[in-house]
């Protein structure tokens, strides 16, 4: 069983709520921190060990910031990404650059900073060189297709966009050595939200084992191995988390069969996690608006789709607790709302809830990671405040709520009346 709980008591959120008014998203420092500290110790057997934190999933310099403290690195997919890493001071083969269908100019930023380059396609080659230039250090994205199932989440990875398949690795990294590329990694990310351990151990197996056969092959040696990320979280109630420790010691032991006995360690192990680093410690705070008992029962925040995308994306399961009713009998079945026009902006339907009432506070927990940073503006909803818990107690905001200010300010009012019929 996992718990859900948030480390605020009902008191000290309403308190908030005068400061900053809900909905909001809001971070726990410790959790994080805490967190952080024992994926690193899972695989501290591994001396050049790296955790690229996936940017995508909380894109906030206070938030990449912190990591950076704990040793992380950033993963990013975009130009604004890698930029957000440079201004926290994550920099050089501190970063990788994993894209697709990407621009010359997301390439020139991505060497400009010495970012790890992952290439998604072997015509990549050819493009980077021809625009920018190829790099001492290159990475592949492998597509195992058949040989390596997917999830529910990723899909079969034979129909996939990403990555090249088994024979135009070894035709892409000899291209790659012919070029004069020296350094290289190889990278795959078949599952998401994963909780199964030996998945994640077949699929470092599968990569440890493509690696002999490519150095065999082609005379190359291997820095690193990029393992992806995918790793799930409980969210839940009744599901366990990933047992971290469990899965550094298996990986450790196949490391250890696989690469030390074939003579080609060292080999870094990599991972580009986000979902499971910040993911159970963020929480999504709306209030209650509305009771509605119509065909069905409905409670209606002020938070909506807009703010949590997964539910109505994903029919994705968030736990949703009302402030100070933690305990209380869930005898009241309802679905949970918002107030987007879309009959899918719903947090959860038909959950048993306790009896809420107007003005309570409703936790949406696990909403730490793409959460805020899959908002969208859509019925002219602003997006809302991020806010962090510091290890302290103290509450900060890390970044304000737009204002409809922030939302027009793209758009061009100047003249727009000649086009007016």
């Amino acid at each position: 069983m996992s718990k859900k709980e948030i480390p605020l008591s009902v008191d000290a959120l309403n308190a908030l709520t005068e400061t900053y008014p809900t909905p909001f998203h809001i971070y726990d420092e410790r959790g994080i921190r805490e967190n952080a500290r024992l994926l690193q110790k899972a695989f501290s057997w591994n001396s050049g060990f790296k955790e690229y934190f996936a940017v995508k999933a909380t894109p906030n310099p206070y938030i990449l910031s912190l990591l950076k403290a704990e040793g992380f690195g950033g993963d990013c997919s975009s130009y604004p990404e890698m930029v957000l890493c440079d201004k926290v001071g994550m920099r050089g083969e501190d970063v990788i650059f994993t894209s697709n269908d990407t621009p010359a100019y997301e390439y020139a930023k991505a060497k400009e900073m010495g970012a790890i380059i992952n290439l998604d396609d072997i015509s990549h080659i050819a493009y980077l060189e021809d625009h920018v230039g190829l790099p001492e250090l290159v990475c592949c994205r492998y597509n195992p297709g058949p040989l390596k199932g997917g999830n529910v989440i990723i899909g079969k990875p034979e129909e996939a966009k990403y990555g090249f398949t088994r024979e135009q690795l070894f035709e892409g990294y000899l291209q790659l050595r012919d070029k004069g590329v020296k350094r290289f990694g190889l990278h795959t990310m078949v599952a998401s939200n994963e909780l199964e351990v030996d998945y994640f151990v077949e699929t470092a197996q599968l990569l440890f084992e493509l690696v002999a056969e490519l150095s065999r092959t082609l005379g190359i040696t291997f820095e690193f191995v990029n393992l992806g990320g995918g790793i799930g979280i409980p969210y839940r109630p009744e599901e366990e988390p990933v047992d971290l420790l469990a899965l550094g010691e298996k990986i450790r032991v196949l490391y250890e069969t696989s690469i030390v006995q074939a003579g080609l360690a060292p080999l870094d192990i990599r991972l580009e996690c986000g979902r499971m680093v910040t993911g159970p410690y963020g929480w999504l705070i709306g209030r209650v608006l509305h009771k509605k008992e119509t065909y069905k029962n409905y409670i209606g925040l002020d938070a909506c789709m807009a703010n949590l995308m997964r539910p109505g994306m994903y029919g994705a399961y968030h736990h949703v607790s009302i402030a100070g009713k933690e305990q209380a009998s869930c005898d009241y079945l309802c679905d949970v709302t918002g107030s987007l026009c879309e009959n899918n902006d719903k947090f959860a339907i038909d959950r048993s809830m306790p009896d809420v009432e107007v003005g309570d506070l409703a936790i949406i927990h696990d909403a730490g990671a793409h959460g805020h940073s899959m908002g969208f503006n859509y019925n002219a909803k602003l997006r809302s405040a991020e806010l962090l818990l510091r290890e302290n107690g103290e509450v900060v905001q890390i970044r304000r709520a737009e204002t409809m200010d922030d939302y027009f300010t793209t758009l061009d009012f100047n003249g727009f009346e000649q086009f007016v019929v």
